[in-house]
């Protein structure tokens, strides 16, 4: 392998998916597949170790999911290119992802080549935004458009999300390494800031957002 080269590690909990993706991408002159993951955790475990020009992950993942191993491995390493490859199409989920310091967003319904430039100019460490979501964000953007759910911390949206899948408060507390007290709180603060009842309720909200398939 050459400088030219683009080394990339994949994190999807889908091995047909990735397969798909190692084939894509090897065909690329200069692109070359050199680790694959499945989880958000053993995408922030691995990182260091392989040294990945561009991490391509996908968000909805077992564990810590896709939007915290971006937090965990930029908190580690600050100079890491990370290119966001995912089955959401909405414009909140690219707002969080680039406020975590993803530099690309991209959803799986992207052509092939859409792919192959998002990782190109990702190495280069430019941004890139598929048109679509791109569009989203600046029409809501110039009619101040303004979803309650943008009203939550970080932590906040992870913890929603989280409850919309149905998790368990002790099951969230285990999996992002605070207490199930803290949890609670995330909750309460939650539900007053989008009218939600209880877990059925925030799942309606997550839905009604894009943000969640019914």
């Amino acid at each position: 392998m050459t400088d030219a080269i683009i080394k990339v590690m994949l994190a999807d909990d889908h091995a047909v998916v990735r397969m798909g993706f190692r084939l894509l991408l090897d065909a690329s002159p200069d692109i070359r597949v050199v680790a694959e993951v499945e989880s958000g955790e053993e995408a922030v475990k691995r990182f260091p170790e392989v040294r990945p020009d561009v991490l391509v992950l996908d968000l909805s993942m077992p564990g810590i999911g896709g939007l915290e191993a971006v937090s965990r491995i930029l908190a580690r390493e600050s100079t890491a290119r990370i290119l966001v490859l995912t089955a959401h199409e909405d414009a909140m989920h690219a707002k969080r992802v680039l406020k975590a310091g993803a530099l690309g967003y991209l959803s799986k319904r992207g052509a092939a080549e859409e792919l192959i430039q998002a990782i190109r100019m990702v190495r280069q460490g430019r941004t890139f935004l598929e048109p679509a979501i791109a569009q989203q964000m600046a029409v809501q953007q110039l009619s101040g458009e303004r979803s309650p759910v943008e009203t939550l911390s970080e932590k906040e949206f992870k913890v929603f999300l989280a409850l919309a899948k149905g998790q368990s408060v002790a099951d969230i507390a285990q999996v992002m390494s605070l207490s199930p007290r803290t949890i609670g709180t995330h909750l309460y603060n939650i539900k007053q800031k989008l009218g939600a009842a209880n877990s059925a309720e925030l799942a309606i909200v997550a839905m009604r957002h894009g943000l969640m398939d019914p």
